[in-house]
């Protein structure tokens, strides 16, 4: 009781903070990292979707030389790129995440998950495009400064430095504002109070309790919809006033994030966007929810505390740096041509974000569906090729895969709004698909075709809704048929294969 009591009445300390950001900080990482050791091979390895090596020659002759290229992308895999290179970096940075997320972090451990996620995400091309990615890069650069140099232990010698604690609120500011003011501008339906009406059926990846959350009274859905203002458009400005308004701040940051989480699968998105709102509490909040013996700890970090001046001196050349990197990503936030998750330099130190500026008001999914038949005819059957997350079948609910990421269910579903001439890379796994490579049919929840290739495949683009709760047919979804996407092609077919050759996808 006598710790809970000092660190409520003294001047605020931010050790426990510092405590719950890294940690979760190694959790988000890990994540990342495990998701790139599975899928980073299919997606940009030698024999990938859009394998690293093409992209890196075109980047290098664009820009004029590879020392260019890095430059304006910087990564290791200018130095190595091969597939043992991207599952090296993979498990590398997932080892270290998990060194993070026991409790164990210093500035060379930080600052080599920073340089190889960096790494990852300027390889990644479409499947690295999202603006989480570079928000884990900001977030990871900050907490490299969160620590001492060497001292690895969760309570070390040195105090957080306040400079990087506000550099926190800043980021925290600026993803929560800049995602309210894209809405406001972008989508009437987000002014008028109905987005909430659409956002669940049409949103990327659905979850378990999506179905649930879509069909709530339209007045709770507007209520969604008045604390996501409260939330992104309101609570930022608060995070950096007096205590009570910060944690009030910070605790409804929190609580939205918490929210959609429960909604849908949004990547790791929000539990990252959590790691800055964190720095709205002290500790002498943290003190009345973690466990006694952390407290304990701690306070006996703050008795024994030492000043470093030169952590201390590094945080504010940090700071003055973001300052001056924050001056156009400050501009674009107040722009009425704003836009949404965009860097402003190589490194990725202070960018602009914002999600769903615009909601679509019905859902459409892609269908990759194979036949072993002579004939693309009415008398053939066609199998389905199941997405991991992405609904397909009509009576299966949403699994939970939230913080993991599907990068082909991602890219499917904007691909899916658009044509295969936005997104040529479907021709490369549509290729694949009819040559049963296992990269490919990995990226998917399973092979209908075992033991032997499909002679055709083709896309069928379909419009879901979800079906009511408890209807006679046992339904999770309901859909109708808009069209072929890709028509119905075989491994022989000419103009598949020059278009290929010609992406220097098949030799």
């Amino acid at each position: 009781m006598e710790a809970t009591h000092n660190m409520n009445t003294a001047p605020p300390t931010y050790w426990l903070t510092r405590f719950v950001i890294l940690r979760l900080l190694g959790i988000v990482y890990a994540v990342a990292f495990l998701v790139a050791i599975n899928q980073i091979i299919p997606l940009i390895g030698s024999n990938g979707l859009l394998p690293l090596g093409s992209y890196l020659k075109q980047a290098s002759d664009a820009l004029g030389s590879p020392g260019a290229g890095f430059v304006r992308l910087p990564s290791v895999f200018w130095f190595w790129h091969s597939d043992a290179a991207l599952l090296t970096v993979a498990w590398v940075g997932f080892i270290l995440s998990c060194l993070v997320a026991a409790g164990y972090a210093n500035v060379p451990i930080l600052t080599m998950l920073w340089l190889l996620y960096m790494s990852i995400v300027h390889a990644g091309q479409d499947w690295y495009g999202y603006g989480w990615e570079i928000q884990l890069t900001e977030t990871g650069f900050l907490a490299i400064f969160l620590c001492p140099l060497l001292d690895m232990r969760p309570f070390p010698r040195y105090a957080p430095p306040m400079p990087v604690i506000v550099l926190f609120r800043w980021l925290a500011f600026r993803i929560m504002l800049g995602s309210g003011l894209i809405k406001y501008r972008g989508d009437k339906i987000w002014r008028n109070g109905t987005a909430l009406y659409y956002y669940f059926e049409t949103q990327p990846l659905p979850g378990p309790l999506t179905r649930w959350f879509h069909f709530l009274p339209h007045a709770a859905l507007k209520i969604g919809v008045w604390f996501n203002w409260l939330a992104e458009l309101v609570a930022p400005w608060f995070v950096f006033g007096p205590r009570l308004a910060r944690h009030i701040a910070g605790s409804v940051i929190v609580l939205f994030q918490l929210a959609i989480i429960l909604s849908g699968n949004l990547s790791f998105l929000n539990w990252l966007t959590i790691i800055p709102a964190l720095a709205c509490f002290d500790d002498g909040f943290w003190a009345r929810i973690l466990p006694g013996v952390l407290v304990r700890k701690a306070e006996a970090a703050v008795g024994r505390a030492e000043e470093s001046k030169p952590m201390l001196t590094t945080a504010w050349v940090v700071a003055g740096i973001v300052a001056l990197l924050s001056i156009q990503p400050v501009i674009n936030m107040l722009s009425t041509e704003q836009v949404m998750n965009t860097s402003f330099d190589p490194l990725e130190l202070v960018n602009s974000y914002g999600a769903f500026g615009s909601v679509g008001q019905e859902r459409l999914n892609v269908i990759f569906e194979g036949t072993t038949n002579d004939t693309t005819g009415g008398k053939a059957n066609w199998k389905p090729y199941i997405y991991k997350g992405l609904p397909v079948l009509l009576n299966q609910r949403p699994p939970q895969i939230a913080p993991y990421q599907l990068h082909l269910d991602w890219q499917m579903w904007f691909a899916a709004m658009s044509s295969p001439d936005q997104y040529p890379w479907t021709l490369n796994l549509v290729w694949k698909l009819l040559h049963n490579d296992p990269g490919a049919t990995g990226l998917f929840a399973g092979n209908p075709f075992p033991s032997k290739p499909p002679r055709y495949i083709r896309a069928v683009l379909y419009r879901y809704k979800l079906a009511k709760p408890g209807n006679p047919q046992g339904l999770y979804w309901t859909r109708e048929e808009i069209g072929d996407w890709i028509p119905a092609v075989s491994a022989d077919d000419e103009r598949l294969v020059k278009f290929l050759e010609g992406a220097g996808w098949v030799k």
